[in-house]
This record gives structure tokens, C-alpha cells and sequence, in this order.
């Protein structure tokens, strides 16, 4: 949870600073937190594209708890699978991501593209045609974010069927609400 000071610090915009409810407003916006990031990024000019990868991290092996498994709901025959990664614009971690999905409920072509590339999980997913179910968000970090989180998001995503598929832990950056690197540069110099 975050002070007061810094509550009162992170939600007062400058001309150069965004704050922490516009961040906010742009993620409640999308179903995937990488197509609110790629726009947080074109609108931040973070990074030219402004195109979200996702950084895998060394896994710590968390095993699905009784809760996630509950929220996932997996039948005897399907496995919960951990994707754990840094969602990044350019050189820029805007987020450090768990998620916990049931690889059986995607197509082969998606379990593969998830477990070579760097493509964040919405995207690779998004033909499924997902919808986000908000459980929690929290200011500052919770669960295993890093003490600098700005905001942490618990989310499920959810089939047309009805039927979840993903449990997300998304933990966001200072990053985000750091002047843009044109705004960070002294008046009078060019790039």
C-alpha cells in the first residue's frame, strides 16, 4: 500500500508526468493489459514502434495455490502452466507479469508461440477472443511484485464459453509514470 506521500506524490500530474489514475484509465480500457501498455507507450512516445514485448524471467516454481486453482477451475485431465515475465516497451519494463494458464484451452500453435518467443501472452492469445474478469487491484506491490510496484492487478480471462483460462498477477513499474524521455531531456537540446 502506498503512504500518503507517495499516494498524493503518484496521482499529481506535471506537464511531464502522468499520473497514476490516467495510467489506470488506459488499462480499464482493454481486456489485455499488452494492448493498454502498447498505448500507454505510443501516448508516453516511449519507444518507436511503440510494440510491447515480453521478457521472460528466471521462474520461480510457484505452484498453483488451492485459490488460483479454484479460479482456473481445471479438470483432472488439464495441468496449470506459469508464464512469468517483464512486459517491455523498447528498453522500458513497464510491467513484471505472473500468469497462470491451462495450456489444454489453447491451440497447439499458441502453447508454442508462448513457451520460443518474446510475444506477450494477449497478444498470442487474442484470437481466442477473450474478455478480462478484474478480481483486485492493490496500490504498491502485493504477492511477489518487486517494493517498488506502482499498482498490482489480479485478473482471470475468460473464453466466450464461459470457461477461464488465465490468472494474472500484473505488477506495474515507476516506469510507467516517469517523465517521457523527450520530457526528460534539458530545454534547449535535441535528441
Amino acid at each position: 500500500m502506498l503512504g500518503p506521500f507517495l499516494l498524493a506524490t503518484a496521482m499529481t500530474s506535471t506537464p511531464s508526468s502522468p499520473t497514476l489514475a490516467q495510467f489506470e484509465a488506459v488499462l480499464a480500457r482493454h481486456d489485455s493489459a499488452t494492448l493498454a501498455l502498447e498505448e500507454w507507450c505510443a501516448l508516453r512516445g516511449l519507444a518507436a514502434p511503440a510494440s510491447i514485448t515480453a521478457r521472460s524471467t528466471p521462474e520461480s516454481d510457484i505452484p498453483a495455490s488451492d485459490s488460483l486453482r479454484a479460479h482456473l477451475a481445471p479438470t483432472a485431465d488439464e495441468t496449470i502452466a506459469l508464464r512469468h515475465v517483464e512486459l517491455r516497451c523498447g528498453a522500458t519494463i513497464l510491467s513484471v507479469a505472473w500468469n497462470w494458464y491451462v495450456p489444454q484451452r489453447l491451440t497447439p500453435d499458441m502453447n508454442t508461440i508462448l513457451a520460443t518467443t518474446d510475444r506477450p501472452f494477449g497478444k498470442v492469445v487474442a484470437p481466442l477472443s477473450f474478455r478480462r474478469e478484474p478480481i483486485e487491484r492493490v496500490l504498491g506491490p502485493a504477492d511477489n511484485c518487486p517494493v517498488d510496484t506502482i499498482s498490482t492487478h489480479r485478473a482471470r480471462l475468460i473464453l466466450p464459453d464461459g470457461r477461464p483460462f488465465s490468472y494474472l498477477v500484473e505488477c506495474y513499474t515507476p516506469a510507467n509514470l516517469a517523465p517521457a524521455p523527450q520530457d526528460a531531456m534539458p530545454p534547449g537540446s535535441s535528441a
